[in-house]
């Protein structure tokens, strides 16, 4: 069968390009779908228009370019025969006729693949673009050990193949496209880069991205996750010092090891009903997650204390500073673990009615 190609443009409140592009699209052959993220009845003219080459999806209220792109996935799973490559891009003008037809024939190819349009950040990209997609970078690759250098591009290309995997992905404004990110770590699908032009339009004004709202969906689990580590971590050196302090007259080597182990105990339990219930909301089995958490509680409790012994005995360190570094060591393996393996997200479930 003939690859067919089509192009998700998620749109609130945009200008004429959003015209332009459509039109650029329709003619060279690609079919598009637009979705009218709840924007106000003063741009009721610039969907007119974009309609003329594209099926304009409509919903009264705003929700988030993540609703936005679930929302046309679903329409596209209801209402279009297969094959299909599809490609999400910005409505913008941020993203060239060009590199929009390079992504979809480079996702045709390598269907089993998320392909993203990568863009150089220099000196041209507003600043906060730059910082942010630096700081998500480097989260990413963190997270999960891989390189992606653009993780905020728009401009991402995949099989229809992969749609009922996009709508299980958590989010609804921006910060679903990190997650796609994650969930492809996750799931062993790849991530190829194929670099394309920057475009930038005078101080990225069409941009609807909320610096703190939006900054802190992307990071929320990083952010809680330490808010939590930090305070079980106070809980567990506290108990540490005074455990120390009660069994100052044992050995050394006793005296660190059952105050470690006695505070990580406490500490353990504490850190696992907290990340369930706020961090990670699982709703999966309490003994099953338990299980789980408390054998990586045990493996990096065993861990933890060889190190801090090691530190203490063969490096001479403090034993207060011994046990700073060895938490340090120790968060990222633990959120690792616990976001891929202890609580992993359930699939999403939002309804959502289309309007055309």
């Amino acid at each position: 069968m003939k690859q067919r190609f089509l192009a998700v443009l998620p749109a609130f409140e945009p200008d004429e390009a959003l015209v332009e592009l459509t039109e650029e699209l329709s003619e060279s052959g690609v079919e598009v779908i637009v979705v009218n993220d709840g924007s106000s009845g003063e741009y009721k003219n610039i969907f007119r228009a974009a309609a003329l080459y594209a099926t304009v999806l409509s919903y009264p209220e705003n929700h988030g370019k993540g609703y936005a792109l679930k929302f046309a996935f679903r329409h596209i799973l209801k209402h279009y025969s297969y094959p299909l490559t599809v490609v999400t891009a910005d409505a913008d003008g941020q993203h060239s006729l060009k590199d929009i037809e390079r992504v979809l024939i480079k996702a045709s190819v390598q269907n089993k693949s998320l392909i993203i349009g990568s863009r150089t950040m220099n000196k041209t990209a507003p600043f906060r673009s730059r910082f942010g997609n630096g700081l998500t970078r480097m989260v990413f690759r963190l997270c999960t050990g891989q390189k992606v250098y653009d993780t905020q591009s728009g401009l991402r290309a995949f099989s229809s193949s992969m749609l009922p995997f996009m709508l299980d992905i958590d989010g609804d404004r921006y910060e679903y496209e990190m997650n796609v990110l994650l969930a492809c770590a996750k799931n062993s699908v790849k991530i190829h880069e194929l670099p394309i032009e920057t475009i930038y339009r005078p101080g990225n004004s069409s941009s609807h991205f909320n610096p703190l709202r939006d900054s802190y969906l992307i990071y929320k689990e990083i952010i809680l996750f330490t808010a939590s580590s930090f305070l079980s971590f106070l809980l567990d050196f506290g108990l540490y010092s005074l455990f120390c302090l009660i069994f100052n007259a044992l050995p050394a080597s006793l005296n660190v090891s059952i105050a470690n182990i006695s505070a990580r105990i406490t500490s353990s339990t504490f850190n696992f009903n907290i990340n369930r219930r706020i961090v990670f909301k699982s709703s999966s089995s309490v003994l099953n997650s338990a299980l789980k958490y408390f054998i990586l509680a045990a493996a990096i409790m065993l861990a933890n204390t060889f190190l801090l012994n090691a530190l203490v005995d063969f490096f001479l360190l403090n034993r207060f500073l011994a046990k700073l570094i060895c938490e340090l060591v120790f968060f990222l393996i633990s959120w690792f673990m616990q976001h891929f393996l202890i609580f992993p997200k359930e699939a999403g479930h939002s309804k959502t009615e289309v309007v055309s």
